[in-house]
């Protein structure tokens, strides 16, 4: 009887191992099946990936210098009417004075709403070259082009995307901006097909975000920002207008909307780079074609301008050169 009990406890344990290893076995060969079916399946996916990132680039313009210009810089705000052109402007004109060595241009992309002409107090129609490019017009050491010097001013421009999309592509590419050092562009309101134009067309060195501290102004100005960082476009920083305005009796300087565009900068990690107030002077000099840098170069505006120029400069030191 112990003999029998001996051997079917032994039959018993052997069966109870085998039974355990056949288990291991099986749970192992499920292990590696599910970890190779798991390295698969990711595998696959990333192939579907760069598939689909190949058929999609398949339709995009491929990004092409212009000619001559080394440099490109894009003012841009998500809203209108917040003195985006005013900053074009005076920035490109300090540009120029604070580094005269260095060539300037402003490009007017605005095709529906010009500004520079007024702005930059130049009104004739471009001649054309030997290589029947269009000559930029000059005016404060700046070479201009926009859609304003090929219109009649009165003229209003009643065109679908596609003729927009031309016209600016004339504007970039048949203007003899040789040579260049900074491109100055001043954009329209929006994130639209002017900016995807641009950005995919063109190798940009950077782009300016304008706004005033208004909520409303800061919430489009914060959809613009998130667009260029999403397309790869280094971000300057941000410009703060009409931050302040003074008392004409006093000097003082009243704040109009808070600090919302300093948190604007943080929460996007870019930097803020300067706060312009409110005066009679700047729309004043912009209206009569003489830009404040340059009518009032003392002035606390002025130094504004020219401190915002000397870090663009810096900041486009630290960009690449486009192989012109």
């Amino acid at each position: 009887m112990s003999q029998f009990k001996m051997t079917f406890v032994s039959v018993r344990f052997v069966t109870r191992r085998y039974v355990c290893q056949s288990l291991k076995k099986i749970h192992t060969s499920s292990s590696s099946s599910s970890a190779s079916s798991a390295e698969y399946d990711n595998k696959k996916k990333e192939e579907i990936d760069a598939r689909r990132k190949e058929i999609m680039a398949r339709g995009l313009p491929k990004q092409k210098a212009i000619p001559g210009v080394k440099q490109i810089l894009l003012v841009a705000s998500g809203k209108g009417g917040v003195g985006k052109s005013t900053t074009a402007v005076n920035l490109s004109t300090a540009i120029k004075a604070v580094d005269p060595n260095k060539s300037v241009g402003l490009l007017d992309a605005d095709v529906f709403g010009p500004s520079i002409p007024l702005m930059m107090n130049l009104h004739d129609t471009p001649i054309l070259n030997q290589e029947n490019l269009m000559e930029p017009l000059l005016n404060y050491g700046v070479k201009c082009m926009s859609m304003g010097f090929l219109i009649d001013e009165k003229s209003p421009v009643i065109w679908r995307g596609l003729m927009v999309m031309s016209a600016l592509d004339k504007l970039i590419r048949q203007t003899a901006w040789m040579p260049l050092d900074y491109l100055i562009v001043d954009t329209p309101p929006g994130t639209g097909d002017t900016h995807l134009s641009l950005i995919q067309n063109l190798p940009l060195s950077g782009v300016i975000i304008v706004t005033t501290p208004q909520s409303a102004a800061l919430q489009v100005a914060r959809r613009g920002a998130v667009m260029f960082q999403k397309m790869k476009v280094p971000v300057a920083g941000i410009v703060e207008n009409m931050s302040s305005v003074t008392c004409p009796v006093c000097s003082h300087q009243v704040q109009l909307f808070g600090d919302g565009t300093e948190s604007l900068a943080k929460e996007l990690d870019i930097d803020f780079l300067e706060k312009i107030p409110m005066d009679s002077q700047i729309s004043k000099y912009c209206d009569n074609g003489t830009p404040i840098v340059l009518s009032m170069p003392q002035s606390l505006i002025a130094n504004a301008y020219y401190r915002l120029a000397h870090t663009v400069i810096e900041f486009l030191k630290k960009q690449p050169i486009n192989n012109t």
